[in-house]
């Protein structure tokens, strides 16, 4: 078990091409640390320059008490998973698995003993005499997992490690994965592009965009508080709605968001961050759930905002509404015995006071 430290690491490839930039990171030991983002924001090229699979182009990357810029992969104490697999097709199950033991020389007794614990632990003891190609696609990756465990490293590195699974099965992985963290209590930094994984499986999440980290937070505190307008799409399913408007100022000091179509008072609280932003366009951003659900058209006092309905999705426990004020378009998740159908217009209760109001030019929050 080890600590990680990533002190400005930089990545340049050939051309000029800047894929992280000064990526600053410290991952306590046993922590179990999302890396996500959209495609090319740098995430498995920064596990890459972790592994020793990917030189640094500058910076500095600590494994423990030890710099590791120059230190081979397999000298480097870390195990990694990928996405493909990578198994040996012409191996057994077993083979597979104690492969990377016999190269350092492991006693027979050693490896017998890591490959069947490594096999109880993931639920593969029956498979350990089959080769790849006669295992699912979970099978193999349980396979892929359990030859990192017999490693015993002090760090885990997956790479997008469920991307080839389907659905039900991702379900599946992910909680054996986070079940194998708490038995394991190793340090486990695990990239993807899916924001439910990241915010299912991590301790703290780390959200990158075009090669810069723009926000490290625990899950629920990303949720809850956004840094900036990406961030606060990117995670959340169905993302947050943005509507483009002007903050407004009216007699008596009040502020008020207007969109266009309606209008939206802003609480007495915020005034002082709002201030600034008086006759000035703004974002304000919601999430669906906030937005005309049981628990929205309950609140007290929520102002109801009317639009019209565009789609209408039955997910079974809720539905999603897609909607249009003809100046923005937004998502709702309501109550699914609610009646709605497509064309309708409808009146939907907003909580302002689980909101946020955005700086267009910054993107970043205001509050």
């Amino acid at each position: 078990m080890a600590s990680v430290l990533l002190k400005d690491v930089t990545k340049v490839f050939p051309g000029g091409v800047l894929a992280v930039d000064k990526f600053n990171l410290e991952i306590k030991d046993s922590e179990f640390v999302v890396l996500v983002g959209p495609s090319g924001c740098g995430k498995s090229t920064t596990l890459r320059m972790v592994a020793g699979l990917e030189e640094i182009t500058s910076g500095t990357i600590n494994i423990g008490d030890r710099q590791v810029n120059d230190v081979p992969p397999k000298d480097r104490d870390i195990a990694m998973v990928f996405q493909n697999y990578a198994l040996y097709p012409h191996m057994t199950v077993y083979d597979n698995m104690a492969f990377g033991l016999k190269l350092r020389k492991f006693k027979k007794a050693e490896i017998d003993k890591r490959v069947r614990e490594a096999a109880e632990i993931l639920g593969i003891e029956a498979l350990l005499e089959r080769r790849p190609k006669a295992l699912s696609g979970g099978q193999r990756q349980r396979v892929a997992v359990g030859r990192a465990i017999v490693r015993k490293p002090a760090v885990f590195l997956f790479d997008e490690p469920l991307s080839n699974l389907d659905a039900k099965m991702r379900v599946q992985m992910r909680t054996e994965i986070s079940k194998l963290h708490t038995q394991l209590e190793t340090t486990m930094v695990y990239v993807t592009h899916d924001q439910v994984e990241a915010m299912t499986m991590g301790d703290r999440i780390v959200v990158m965009k075009d090669g810069l980290i723009l926000q490290v937070a625990p899950p629920t505190d990303l949720y809850e508080n956004p840094t900036n307008i990406f961030v606060a799409g990117f995670i959340g399913t169905p993302p947050m709605n943005f509507f483009d408007g002007k903050m407004v100022g009216q007699n008596g000091g009040k502020l008020v968001f207007d969109e266009g179509t309606f209008t939206l008072d802003m609480p007495e609280r915020w005034k002082d961050k709002l201030g600034p932003f008086k006759d000035k366009p703004v974002v304000f951003g919601i999430r669906p759930e906030n937005v005309g659900s049981t628990s929205a058209e309950a609140t007290p006092g929520a102002p109801k905002v009317r639009a019209t309905v565009e789609v209408v999705e039955p997910m079974g426990s809720e539905t999603y509404l897609y909607l249009n004020t003809d100046e923005n378009e937004f998502i709702a998740r309501v109550d699914p015995h609610r009646r709605c159908h497509v064309g309708d217009a409808v009146d939907l209760a907003f909580v302002i006071e689980k909101a946020h109001v955005f700086d267009p030019q910054t993107t970043k929050v205001i509050v």
